[in-house]
């Protein structure tokens, strides 16, 4: 299964490096470019949940080159840059910028504002590798056949999801779902097989819900 995808363009090759590697910590896949015409050819072909955008980049203004992404996909976008001024950041959002974070910042921060905006896109449809997500409608699909969930499943599955790569307790599934209040832990387990079973996750080694000792499950993107 594939991690969430991120189109990071940067021309300061340390901060470039930097981030690539502090967003793999938190599951995010990083694709990153410091010359515009090649991320724009890049776009072109793949397909991201996000694009990290500084404006200060060679051969093109920043805020021409946002314009251009959003004209191909309208895929979320946050601004990173110096230029951190209340006139360049009103511009920004006008454009339909869905974040802006001036620099410097702590790059946590970031992984926040990354997560947040996720979350308001999963609302409505949301691809993590190979499933593709519809809260609304209630359906999952991996590699585009339906997944047959109960009401419960679904609801755990989701909850999952939408706390990509954190862990969460069993105590947080119940909250979260429609499961009584006094549900105990072997029968949130046992959904949890189910669930492994219906996606083709190895019991064992699973790749997309991982057991935390103690505690709970984690999903990983």
């Amino acid at each position: 299964m594939k991690t969430l995808k991120i189109l990071l363009i940067e021309d300061d090759l340390q901060m470039q490096k930097f981030i690539a590697e502090y967003l793999k910590d938190y599951g995010f896949d990083c694709n990153v470019f410091e010359n515009p015409k090649d991320a724009i050819e890049n776009f072109k072909k793949e397909d991201y949940e996000l694009i990290i955008l500084d404006l200060m980049l060679p051969d093109m203004d920043g805020f021409d080159l946002f314009k251009k992404l959003k004209s191909i996909k309208d895929t979320p976008i946050i601004i990173s840059s110096a230029r951190g001024d209340i006139g360049n950041k009103i511009h920004g959002f006008e454009l339909g910028a869905d974040d802006y974070l001036a620099k410097p910042y702590e790059p946590r921060e970031l992984v926040l504002r990354i997560e947040n905006i996720l979350r308001k896109t999963f609302k409505k449809t949301i691809k993590i590798g190979d499933f593709l997500i519809d809260k609304e409608n209630r359906t999952v699909f991996l590699d585009d056949f339906p997944i047959d969930f109960t009401k419960i499943e679904f609801d755990i599955f989701i909850f999952l999801c939408e706390n990509l790569n954190k862990i969460s307790s069993r105590e947080q599934i119940i909250n979260a779902t429609s499961l009584d209040i006094n549900t105990k832990n072997r029968t949130i387990d046992m959904h949890i097989s189910n669930i492994r079973y219906k996606i083709g996750d190895d019991s064992k080694n699973p790749k997309f819900i991982k057991s935390v000792w103690g505690i709970g499950y984690k999903f990983v993107g």
